[in-house]
């Protein structure tokens, strides 16, 4: 019975390639780059289908190419909250991320948020769900789903946050549909900008977020065509900074630094990787764990710090919110 099911959820590596998906990407090298992400996603997502120990599975996963490895632990993480959705007894999920990957914390929450966008009884109870994990960082399983959604479901997917979420876990969502556009638009700024205009405006910043996440975690753009991006953001920009710093700080913390990280956060944020990464650590001791959202705290915290580190380093006065 377990064997069929493995068979039954296995995804063909055509799913991820840009035209099977419907993305236009004009860039051949960054095509390579996206579709590259999608195959190391899925090779975590079938090694960890295998239901080996998952120790035995950290090895294996840490096989991948080191700039890449995050990703196969996010396709690792679908994969077991999806047996844990149909075998529910073991907790692989939650037994893989207090031990073997535990280093990859971010990835593994927005790995999860892909199963339960799989499966009808775990998409019902999504935000019940994540009370079991972090406080904080157990919103990232929305931003996943909403991930999940713009990748597999464009552009259906801006229409589905309103008929099941609450309004914090809408904006998270929104992020993780937000970071789906790096692939849906192949990274072109200005397409990107142009789709994230036609949300409603309470959403656009949680979607900018997303997009630094991406860009500063999936790469593919030179400093230029990054600073083309903060523009195009405009006061949606501190946002965006943000995104790039939570991208550093899941990097740093998993120990797979890569050079477009530190790219992108001395574009968008005005310092090194590492000192973004910092300002994530500095900003989550501060947020208030009984707000409603305090993901969503996080998030407002930071972009007032890195408001006030460029105020300070350009002698202007901080920009207004997106």
């Amino acid at each position: 019975m377990f064997g069929l099911t493995q068979r039954w959820l296995k995804i063909p590596s055509r799913e991820v390639e840009c035209a099977r998906r419907g993305f236009a990407c004009s860039d051949p090298r960054i095509q390579d780059r996206l579709e590259n992400i999608g195959r190391c996603f899925l090779q975590g997502y079938h090694a960890a289908l295998e239901d080996r120990d998952h120790y035995a599975l950290a090895k294996q996963l840490d096989q991948v190419a080191l700039e890449q490895r995050g990703f196969a632990y996010e396709g690792a993480a679908m994969a077991l909250v999806l047996l844990d959705g149909l075998f529910p007894r073991k907790q692989r999920f939650q037994r893989f991320l207090s031990g073997a990957g535990k280093h990859h914390i971010y990835m593994l929450h927005v790995g999860a948020g892909w199963a339960y966008a799989r499966l009808p009884w775990l998409r019902r109870r999504v935000e019940l769900s994540i009370r079991q994990f972090d406080s904080v960082l157990g919103w990232l399983v929305i931003d996943g789903f909403g991930f999940h959604q713009g990748y597999f479901h464009w552009p259906a997917a801006v229409h589905i946050p309103g008929t099941q979420f609450s309004e914090p876990a809408q904006h998270v969502y929104y992020q993780g549909l937000g970071r789906s556009l790096w692939f849906v638009h192949g990274a072109n700024a200005l397409e990107i900008s142009r789709t994230i205009l036609t949300f409603d405006s309470q959403y656009r910043a949680d979607a900018w977020s997303g997009v630094g996440i991406a860009c500063a975690y999936a790469g593919g753009l030179s400093i230029s065509a990054i600073e083309e991006l903060g523009h195009y953001a405009d006061k949606c920009k501190p946002a965006l900074a943000q995104g790039a710093a939570f991208a550093a700080k899941a990097r740093l913390l998993a120990g797979n630094p890569a050079a477009h990280t530190q790219t992108a956060c001395a574009a968008l944020c005005g310092m090194p990787a590492e000192s973004a990464a910092a300002l994530c650590d500095e900003t989550l001791v501060r947020v208030d764990r009984l707000q409603p959202c305090p993901y969503q705290h996080w998030r407002e915290l930071l972009q007032r710090s890195l408001l006030l580190h460029a105020a300070f380093h350009q002698k202007t006065e901080p920009a207004f919110y997106c």
